[in-house]
């Protein structure tokens, strides 16, 4: 299904945004950016937003040492895990 149409952006090109390798993909710019093009009308930001959430399901709000979306962590690993805050572009 097209989620944005202004970039011709389908569900499937912004999991495959998100699961991609690599820093993690966790707001609308994000996609965009990973995708290579921007946003122009804004419309699409929540269902962008949703899906970004059910892809990364537990992993929405903070990923934990190990977790596959997780950015790789520094050399001291006692240190907490980063949270990343879910944001609409």
């Amino acid at each position: 299904m097209i989620v944005c149409s202004c970039n011709v952006l389908s569900d499937h090109d912004v999991r495959a945004a998100v699961t991609a390798g690599g820093a993690p993909t966790r707001n609308a710019k994000q996609v965009y950016g990973c995708l290579g093009c921007s946003a122009e009308c804004g419309r699409c930001a929540r269902t962008i937003k949703a899906i970004i959430d059910e892809a990364l399901g537990p992993c929405a709000k903070a990923c934990c040492t190990g977790c596959p979306h997780g950015f790789s962590h520094a050399a001291n690993e006692d240190e907490p895990a980063a949270e990343f805050a879910l944001a609409a572009y």
